[in-house]
């Protein structure tokens, strides 16, 4: 029979572990004794340190776990380790690799190792060629950092690190220098080193000797950067990986209502550890950060005329350039005969290149810089041999960028660009249309007087911007509106801005209608004769002879060569009434903190003004009003140029079978069943004879059905003969 030995210490060393642990004094003699153990076997290691040693394996799990317990007797255990792998990392083996990584990522979480060393030693390890120890090492010194800067941000030691990682990016390692960089961004995706020196030190990775190396940085700044999953998350990751599996599986396998059931929670699983695990990113944040942009835009463009590298690359680089361009508003001129090579409908992600122009243009380039590719997408894109698609594309790219550089579109392209707007294609008319809306608004002087629209009230105190000028202002726009209101009450006031100069534009008259195919000095002109008439008929009684019209005008142009003022609080120079409604604005916008509710208020002057038509004979206001919206003003235009802007095309979209059966279901729900409807008020009473005819056997309705048919003309003289017949034998 066996005798049980269940104490078999010190050999037992997991027992031995939770006995030390719970009373380290009575246990200090085992413990030195496997020490000593140790010490020998590590000895032995030295000699052989390719070969796995099973026993030195277990023993240094079990001074690392026990190390807190007996911090002076193994002072220098840890340096032990490091040596180790800091001389033999290359031939040893993987295992034994392993533990001694593990044993001192205990003692660094017990705090008997300093961060900056084994930091250090593990960024020199990501030169091992061992994927699963490379990959650990990462989450570790991820985590690490990102724990250290919780509560406040080390600085002395995340200075340390970015130096020494500046240095692994530069290393001939390409695989310990694409892990620097991963680790790098994976830090600023948690915020941790969100700093300009960090975003900086990227930026360098972008002109590294290894692809693999630039591509994660092109990507880390155009913020396409996969999300990776976490360690510590298994629960999530099975579930991330079933919704990979589902959506891959649905790919090929036979739609149906189950399946789609299953795909729809497989996304929303995705986007749901995707929202988890991204932290808040803010569009543009790393390239707002970038201390020589010039500098940066120059070298890509640069690397990328020397180089020869995929065309995927190319695009990831010409699409940073651009933004670069249009964030910084950079001048970089041989960055647009370069992509327009590429501009052409048969040119793959041709598309995307569009993008890149639009992106590349801002209102500081010069027009004659921006008009060639204003041209090149002319000659290529909006002729009649393309089909309308490409036109569409072309006129909508073109849009895009006269949003951000109006001053480049001339005055003959663009007349020869409007005629579109009554193509025969749908998708066609409306991308020139777009185009005639944004000069309405941009630059409408280089539209024809009937292209221009109904001129409204902010229209015509647009003003258009030369190259190169600003127009700041130090108050703000419709600010005078505020001192109307609390004079009149929240009504009108003298800038015209009541209800009764609402008009509905569809029931104009003929007579406005043809005002607009004069000129701009006559329709000005006549304006300005109409303002001074009404306004000086104010205070008078109105008449309908001309005779007193004219009179009045006389009198009127009279005051104004005079200098004399219509009435309290107007003036009759246009000049003097605008410097009145900036001074408005500026003593308000000084004087008082103005509220949200404020500025709903002076919205909604500002779109009256818009929408109000501008009328002969109607007093306007001369405030300088921002009539642009967020898009298309320069100053306030969107950073990124959206890919579905230029492909955006309006056609019927093709619907599949679920959308079919969605517009179906909505078209069923408030009408009624199909069939026969029981309209009786009350269940129980009886059915008309019409209603229960329809349960009866066809065999006792048959006689009454034949009756119903349409008899030939022979059967009908038949009938009437007998009937004639019966009654010549009745009498």
């Amino acid at each position: 029979m066996v005798k049980r030995n269940n104490n078999r210490l010190p050999s037992n060393l997991p027992q031995l572990q939770n006995l030390v642990k719970r009373d380290p004094l009575s246990y200090k003699d085992e413990f030195l004794q496997q020490y000593r153990h140790f010490q020998s076997t590590l000895e032995v290691f030295r000699l052989k340190p390719d070969q796995f040693n099973k026993n030195l394996d277990e023993l240094v799990m079990f001074l690392a776990q026990v190390s807190h317990c007996y911090p002076v007797l193994l002072e220098t255990y840890p340096q032990q380790l490091m040596d180790i792998l800091e001389s033999h990392h290359t031939v040893l083996d993987s295992n034994m690799r392993m533990s001694f990584c593990r044993a001192l990522i205990l003692l660094r979480n017990k705090g008997l190792l300093k961060p900056t060393a084994l930091l250090s030693l593990f960024f020199s390890l990501l030169r091992c060629q061992d994927k699963s120890l490379r990959k650990f090492l990462k989450n570790h010194i991820v985590s690490d950092i990102f724990n250290t800067n919780v509560k406040h941000k080390d600085a002395r030691l995340n200075a340390a690190l970015q130096n020494f990682m500046f240095g692994m990016l530069k290393d001939s390692n390409a695989k310990a220098a694409k892990m620097s960089v991963d680790i790098m961004i994976e830090l600023y995706k948690k915020n941790t080193w969100n700093d300009a020196k960090s975003v900086n030190v990227i930026a360098t990775a972008l002109f590294s000797k290894v692809t693999k190396v630039v591509v994660a940085a092109l990507k880390f700044f155009l913020g396409s950067d996969p999300t990776e999953k976490n360690s510590d998350e298994s629960d999530s990751d099975e579930e991330e990986v079933t919704a990979k599996e589902i959506m891959k599986a649905n790919k090929v396998n036979k739609k149906s209502r189950k399946r789609g059931k299953q795909l729809k929670k497989a996304k929303q699983v995705l986007s749901n550890k995707k929202k988890k695990n991204s932290a808040p990113a803010f569009n543009f944040s790393a390239l707002h950060l970038i201390h020589d942009p010039q500098g940066l835009a120059e070298r890509l463009f640069q690397q990328l005329e020397k180089k020869n590298e995929r065309f995927e690359v190319k695009l990831m680089t010409l699409d940073i350039i651009s933004r670069l361009i249009g964030l910084h508003q950079l001048f970089l001129f041989n960055y647009y005969p370069y992509i327009q090579r590429f501009m052409q409908p048969h040119q793959r992600e041709v598309t995307r290149i569009l993008q890149f122009a639009a992106q590349s243009a801002h209102e500081l380039v010069p027009p004659d810089i921006i008009e060639p590719v204003l041209k090149t997408l002319v000659n290529n894109f909006v002729t009649e041999r393309n089909s309308s698609d490409v036109i569409a594309v072309g006129l909508n790219a073109m849009r895009e960028i006269c949003i951000r550089c109006p001053l480049a579109m001339p005055a003959y392209l663009l007349q020869d660009l409007v005629m579109y707007r009554n193509y025969r294609e749908r998708s066609v008319a409306m991308a020139a249309r777009s185009l005639v809306s944004l000069f309405r608004i941009a630059n409408p002087d280089l539209l024809k007087k009937r292209d221009r629209g109904r001129p409204t009230e902010a229209s015509l105190e647009l003003k258009v911007k030369q190259y190169g000028e600003i127009d700041a202002k130090d108050y703000i726009p419709g600010a005078e509106v505020l001192l109307e209101e609390g004079a009149d009450g929240g009504g009108g006031g003298d800038d015209g801005s009541d209800d009764s100069e609402w008009e509905d534009v569809s029931h104009s008259s003929d007579e406005e209608v043809e005002g607009e195919g004069k000129s701009d000095e006559e329709g000005v002109e006549s304006s300005e004769e109409g303002e001074e008439g009404e306004s000086d008929e104010e205070g008078e009684s109105s008449g309908t002879d001309e005779e007193e019209d004219v009179d009045e005008k006389s009198e009127a142009k009279k005051k104004k060569e005079e200098g004399g003022g219509g009435g309290k609080g107007k003036t009759n120079s246009k000049g003097e009434d605008s410097k009145d409604k900036v001074e408005e604005a500026a003593a308000i916008s000084v004087s008082r903190i103005l509220s949200d509710e404020d500025f709903k208020r002076i919205e909604v002057a500002r779109l009256k003004k818009e929408m109000t038509v501008a009328r002969k004979g109607k007093k306007r206001s001369r405030s300088s009003v921002e009539t642009e919206d967020a898009k298309t003003l320069p100053n306030n235009r969107a950073e990124l140029v959206s890919l579905g802007d230029i492909e955006n095309i309006f056609k019927k979209k093709r619907h599949d079978k679920e959308a079919r059966l969605e517009t179906v279901r909505k078209g069923q729900e408030d009408r009624m069943k199909f069939g026969f409807q029981d309209r009786r008020q009350n269940p129980f009473s009886s059915k008309t004879n019409r209603e229960k005819k329809k349960n009866k056997n066809f065999m006792m309705v048959k006689h009454k059905v034949f009756k119903k048919q349409k008899r030939s003309f022979r059967d009908k003289q038949a009938s009437l003969r007998n009937h004639l017949l019966k009654q010549c034998r009745m009498k």
